[in-house]
């Protein structure tokens, strides 16, 4: 089947979710792209957009409303040509409010997993809960006559195992998208070793129309991401932990996020990435990666801790940050808090002692920002790791401690078998978590 008919029919599970929003946004703008083709005016193109959230639905209409309003304003030449022969659109806004009418048309609200049934093509974005995704799976596989085939969002549970349990027969593949998928480049691409025919292709031409850059990681849990990331989080934790006999708790968090944040050059710190992600989720992620490593601890005491007291993070419905251990002003971290008294502890209370214990920031410092869209990036690591190792601070050494363990886990990563080369861990890094260095690197 070619890659126009595969898409006539599709679905987006968890459609309503901030992942399965921006996949469904995607694909339908994709779908109604093709439906304008000479060739497949005659077709009909649908997707389903099925979650358990009536009213997350109806937000739903509106968020893709107002995107692919902005996605028409950005190609309007094209549409232009599209729209040649429709002699009644000659200004710019009607042309714009016919194709938002012609992708929204295609979508097909539904709370109900049936409308999933008839449909060739099934994206997943639900909770990360490998017994819940099966059983959706089998559901959808035992009533659906077409033999569909799967696309799933997960970042942690191997492809091969949610396949053998569901019953698919290598009618499944990992496509991880990054968050927020309408605007990150990445995608993780997870083959299982017995993947039907024609389904990795098929992914790479549909990643390639959406203009993704994609990365294959070996079928092992946690892929490259969060196989990183989750043992990145841990090293973060463990600092703080040593930290402690001699240093509070709420200095040793705020010093660990800012050396992860500031002298490793990242968007955020280490602790600011967990309240991101969720804690709960981060916790989650790990529970599932577990058994998969024997042999590794993956769980901290820590975060257990912080979960125990009801502090989650993650982010609202405008994607604002909520508090977490950090708490959080105008989007920036703006106090700790504290197990102890269960409240946050405001950073002005300990700022000042948190950076007279690190010392100085390398006089060589800029902030990411600076960094990230940087010709010359290797001649400022180059200058700027030398002088860590010149520094004799608390921070320089939690700096070049820090990215050693970085270094560490991503050549662990290849030399497992997760990822098939040094690149494609570096790639994962700088371009799904915006680093501005890949952890294997010549500096460390």
């Amino acid at each position: 089947m070619d890659y126009d008919n595969k898409l006539e029919s599709v679905a987006v599970l968890g459609a309503a979710g901030k992942m399965g929003s921006g996949i469904l946004l995607l694909t339908a703008v994709e779908m109604a792209d093709l439906s304008l083709k000479p060739e497949n005016r005659q077709r009909t193109f649908t997707i389903q957009a099925i979650d358990i959230s009536a009213q997350g639905l109806a937000g739903l209409m509106k968020y893709l409303r107002a995107q692919v309003t902005r996605i028409a304003e950005k190609k309007m030449v094209w549409l232009r040509s599209v729209y040649s022969d429709r002699a009644d659109l000659v200004e710019n806004g009607q042309i714009i409010q016919e194709y938002v009418f012609d992708v929204l048309n295609i979508v097909r609200p539904s709370i109900r997993i049936e409308a999933a049934f008839d449909c060739q093509l099934i994206f997943e974005a639900i909770k990360e809960d490998p017994e819940l995704k099966k059983m959706i799976f089998r559901k959808i596989d035992a009533a659906n006559p077409h033999k569909p085939w799967y696309f799933t969002n997960t970042s942690s549970i191997p492809i091969a195992e949610l396949g053998t349990d569901a019953g698919l027969d290598g009618r499944i593949i990992g496509f991880h998208f990054y968050n927020p998928p309408a605007v990150q480049k990445l995608v993780e691409l997870i083959c299982a070793k017995n993947t039907a025919p024609g389904l990795e292709s098929f992914a790479l031409e549909y990643a390639g129309r959406l203009g993704k850059l994609v990365v294959k990681s070996n079928d092992q849990a946690g892929f490259i991401g969060n196989g990183h990331f989750m043992r990145d989080a841990l090293h973060g934790m463990s600092e703080v932990l040593r930290l402690g006999p001699d240093i509070p708790l709420v200095e040793s968090i705020w010093m660990v996020n800012k050396v992860s944040q500031d002298y490793l050059v990242r968007p955020m710190g280490i602790f600011q990435l967990i309240d991101y992600v969720g804690l709960d989720v981060v916790t989650y992620i790990m529970q599932v990666m577990q058994p998969h490593y024997p042999g590794e601890v993956l769980y901290s005491e820590l975060l257990m801790r912080f979960l125990e007291m009801g502090i989650k993070g993650g982010q609202n419905s405008d994607g604002s940050q909520k508090d977490g251990i950090l708490k959080y002003s105008k989007g920036k971290p703006s106090g700790v808090f504290d197990p102890e008294t269960g409240q946050y502890i405001p950073a002005e209370h300990f700022i000042q002692t948190c950076e007279n214990r690190l010392g100085p920031l390398p006089e060589l410092f800029q902030p990411w920002k600076q960094v990230v869209g940087s010709n010359n990036k290797d001649d400022f690591f180059e200058g700027l790791f030398t002088e860590l190792k010149s520094m004799n601070t608390l921070g320089a050494r939690l700096a070049l401690a820090y990215a050693g363990k970085s270094k560490e886990i991503g050549k662990q990563l290849v030399t497992s078998g997760v990822a098939q080369s040094d690149e494609d861990v570096n790639s994962v890094l700088l371009t799904g978590f915006f680093h501005t260095l890949g952890p294997i690197n010549h500096f460390v």
